[in-house]
């Protein structure tokens, strides 16, 4: 396939933090092939199994988790980089990646990591991710980290867009292998992000109403999607409610997918290469000023009624405890570590409770729960009982 003149290509890439690795042959793969591999072979890429994406270590077998999020995320990122002529397998990288920094319990178990962490500099899920892919995660005997590419380091760094106050983190991670915060990522990584946002705006839909904290026919006249469900109701009018309803949800994707095709075209046509992506001032990939507009809107009300519904401000409430008193533990008895983590603790600050803080952002929900059980004398694994 023909890429486009702006997208990323791995013969260009600016290598790797440590350029010196092993010279045996692992198949036939470019610099951003071996980066996706590197993820998925990761472990940290296989705890997202059990980390929360919205529901905290969820009852059901058919909610969403941080991994499925990735893969869904990844699909549908890889779909655009395709359209748009962009490599497709720094995306998918990206995109697979891009919340490997979660703690356990979502946003709420990073809120208590932060507060853990005041003076020692804060935490943040998306420094977090680095920190893991380039010093935490280290299967190999040449250098710590994955040693992914810097396009792929870079992606991760600002897929947000430019950073101009990093935390403590990433600030160590670009002084150490500097990744040009201040400009604008490739727009592989452009498009992961906003790969993100159609991922989440639509599949909590699903979930959401799968727990009952969504109203139906509330949410099926809200302005983002009644145009869609209407369509879907002429289209299938004998069809199940059920049926109607991942119609619906595919007719969102779709929907927003082409949109932010055509809107990325249209900001991309004069571009000559991927420093004129990362030097253009403003975002590449982006959806249409009406399209921003409306889903800007639907993201107040799934926080409204499903991200800040009472019973999920309880359990997030609950999770902040088990994290606070957990970092709480180890920093009073550091033995209850594991004791490999145990043997890499620093004696001195802050460096210390940023290694503490780095355990416990590792860990699962599952295994949290678990180890807030044993510490606390308790052996319940979820949260009704905390």
């Amino acid at each position: 396939m023909a890429h486009a003149a702006y997208a990323s290509f791995p013969e260009r890439s600016r290598g790797r933090e440590f350029p010196i690795e092993s010279a045996i042959a692992r198949g036939p793969r470019d610099a951003f092939q071996r980066d996706r591999d590197r993820i998925i072979h990761s472990i940290a890429f296989r705890r997202l199994r059990y980390k929360t994406q919205v529901f905290v270590a969820p009852d059901g077998d058919h909610y969403r988790v941080r991994l499925t999020h990735s893969l869904e995320v990844a699909q549908i990122a890889r779909v655009i980089a395709r359209a748009l002529g962009l490599n497709e397998d720094l995306t998918e990288t990206l995109a697979l990646a891009h919340d490997i920094g979660h703690g356990p319990f979502g946003h709420a178990g990073e809120d208590a990591l932060d507060a853990a962490l005041t003076k020692a500099g804060g935490f943040d899920h998306n420094a977090q991710t680095l920190r893991t892919l380039m010093r935490l995660e280290s299967p190999y005997c040449e250098h710590d980290g994955l040693n992914l590419t810097w396009e792929s380091l870079e992606g991760l760094a600002k897929h947000n867009g430019p950073v101009t106050s990093p935390n403590w983190a990433l600030a160590q991670l670009d002084a150490a292998y500097p990744l040009e915060l201040a400009t604008w990522p490739s727009l592989e990584a452009q498009v992961a992000s906003l790969s993100d946002d159609i991922a989440y705006d639509n599949h909590d839909i699903d979930d959401g109403l799968r727990a009952g904290f969504l109203d139906l026919a509330e949410l099926l006249d809200h302005p983002f999607v009644a145009e869609r469900w209407h369509a879907v109701e002429q289209r299938f009018p004998d069809a199940p409610q059920s049926r109607k309803l991942a119609e619906l949800i595919r007719s969102q994707i779709g929907m927003m997918v082409n949109d932010l095709i055509g809107e990325t075209q249209r900001r991309a046509v004069d571009l000559q290469d991927v420093a004129e992506v990362r030097s253009a001032g403003q975002a590449t990939a982006a959806f249409s000023g009406k399209l921003q507009a409306a889903e800007r809107e639907f993201k107040r009300y799934m926080y409204e009624k499903l991200y800040y519904h009472p019973e999920q401000a309880e359990t997030a409430r609950k999770a902040r405890r088990v994290v606070a008193e957990l970092y709480a533990a180890y920093s009073q008895e550091p033995v209850l570590m594991d004791e490999e983590w145990l043997d890499m603790m620093p004696r001195q600050e802050p460096d210390r409770s940023r290694h503490i803080a780095d355990y416990i952002a590792g860990m699962t929900d599952r295994f949290a729960l678990s180890r807030h059980g044993e510490i606390f004398g308790r052996t319940v694994e979820d949260l009704r009982n905390v």
